[in-house]
């Protein structure tokens, strides 16, 4: 069995910084990508950044210049360090791990979620 803990979040002030982590542990066999969504109330939920076991990154255009996404393979764990925070990146933020566990059944796991909120 394979489980995600997310943690970081928080609220903070427009303009302030986050950084949110997520680490996947148990039966890990490899991991292909990794990555952060985002639901807001009221919204679908949305690509915020992924990242390959290549380090191939790709970001959605609302976040393009002001978060970055990073993964330390070792310990299976990504981050997505967050500037300029605006108000309308408030939303709950789920990680999300692909890959084959020991088994070499597929992985695609979402964690648990973490609030952001974004206010004066």
């Amino acid at each position: 069995q394979v489980q995600l803990v997310e943690s970081g979040g928080g609220l903070v002030q427009p303009g302030g910084s986050l950084r949110l982590s997520c680490a996947a542990s148990g039966s890990i066999f490899t991991i292909s990508g990794m990555g952060w969504y985002r639901q807001a109330p009221g919204k679908q939920r949305e690509m915020v950044a992924t990242i390959t076991t290549g380090g191939k990154s790709n970001y959605a255009d609302s976040v393009k210049g002001r978060f970055t996404i990073s993964r330390d393979i070792a310990k299976n764990t990504v981050f997505l360090q967050m500037n300029s925070l605006k108000p309308e990146d408030t939303a709950v933020y789920y990680c999300n791990v692909v890959g084959r566990d020991k088994s070499y059944s597929a992985l695609n796991l979402w964690g648990q979620g973490t609030q952001v909120t974004v206010s004066s």
